[in-house]
């Protein structure tokens, strides 16, 4: 949080529009894909100036610009080229946007957050997603290249399924599939690793185990983050009153939508799960501490009356008839470990030990 503060304070006083990269990873060159289809043809090819773009811009096929990289320049020509606004551009180049979905005359402006599993990491990473849905296109910003897309660009090339014989907003609606279906990935993986720790919770419960669960958290509190905005925005969608989303459409919209309601139900599930394992390992170790402190109480209860007689016999006055007899000593240390073995079974038939 802190270092998206000190980002955003970087860019105090600039004016409103004003093109600024907020991210934490680094800015790099755009790699530009665009696809253009429609039901018989289509076309992906690599671009690496705006204006290759140009010519799809009034083709009445159906055009995806995918741009991979936050090249500022790069945003700036295209939103030049499709006649974007400049807050627009500006909330595609900061990275912090909370996900909202913003209605202007002649298109559509929707941020998402993409979440991904990092198998090395093993933990959840995110990126921005900013989509422009126009009446025959779909313009997708993203801050690296990899992403969960994939799936769309198949069906794309392979003409799988009705995506080429529908329009731009059958398209984004697929990129939003794409992103939910990679929220149902990442649950999968986060509840796995919830029952392993629940598994070593019960059997040992080290702060190991107690860090590992505070990530989780910590994961799911993104997660919920980026996915309860996601409702709201599609709810939106399927009530707008505009000519970019059919009523063909809307129906599978309400589809993305009760994904959606499971995955948030899935979150809160797995929270409080994780708030439940935080109360056994609290508990847990409590139960520990208990435990060591009866046995140590025990031995201090065992030697309490040891201790007495040992003090009886070491004050050394002169007439003590023990002293002086033979006997006296191992007397003495049978009486103790009587002591000691009645306290231990008395303790035994109470079941304190």
């Amino acid at each position: 949080m802190s270092k998206a503060l000190k980002k955003r304070s970087e860019k105090a006083g600039l004016q409103p529009g004003a093109l600024f990269y907020l991210g934490d990873r680094e800015a790099r060159k755009a790699d530009v894909t665009v696809f253009d289809y429609d039901e018989v043809s289509f076309t992906e090819q690599k671009v690496r100036a705006v204006e290759e773009c140009i010519p799809f811009r009034d083709r009445p096929t159906v055009t995806w610009i995918n741009v991979g990289g936050l090249d500022v320049d790069f945003i700036e020509g295209l939103g030049a080229c499709f006649n974007l606004h400049p807050l627009l551009l500006e909330d595609i180049a900061d990275t912090e946007q909370r996900p909202k979905l913003d209605e202007f005359e002649d298109y559509l402006f929707i941020v998402l957050r993409m979440l991904l599993f990092d198998e090395v990491q093993r933990e959840v990473v995110g990126e921005q997603v900013s989509l422009v849905l126009g009446q025959n296109y779909v313009l997708s910003f993203q801050e690296d290249g990899g992403d969960t897309f994939d799936p769309v660009r198949e069906r794309l090339r392979n003409n799988k399924g009705i995506i080429r014989k529908m329009g731009a907003d059958h398209l984004a609606y697929s990129l939003f599939d794409a992103v939910v279906d990679g929220y149902f990935v990442i649950l999968e993986k986060i509840g796995d690793k919830i029952e392993e720790l629940e598994d070593e919770l019960v059997v040992n419960p080290t702060t190991e185990v107690l860090q590992a669960i505070y990530d989780l958290k910590r994961q799911m509190a993104a997660l919920r983050k980026s996915v309860w905005p996601l409702r709201e925005i599609i709810s939106k969608l399927e009530r707008i009153d505009t000519k970019l989303i059919t009523e063909s459409t809307k129906i599978y919209l309400r589809d993305v939508y009760d994904h959606t309601i499971q995955v948030i139900e899935t979150i809160e599930t797995n929270r409080d799960l994780l708030s439940g394992m935080l109360d056994i390992y609290l508990s847990s170790i409590s139960n520990k501490m208990n435990e060591i402190m009866k046995v140590l109480t025990i031995i201090g209860t065992i030697f309490i009356p040891l201790t007495f007689v040992a003090g009886i016999y070491g004050m050394n006055f002169r007439n003590m008839p023990e002293l002086d007899w033979a006997w006296g000593y191992p007397l003495v240390m049978l009486v103790m470990l009587a002591i000691a073995l009645v306290m231990v079974l008395f303790f035994r038939r109470r079941r304190w030990l």
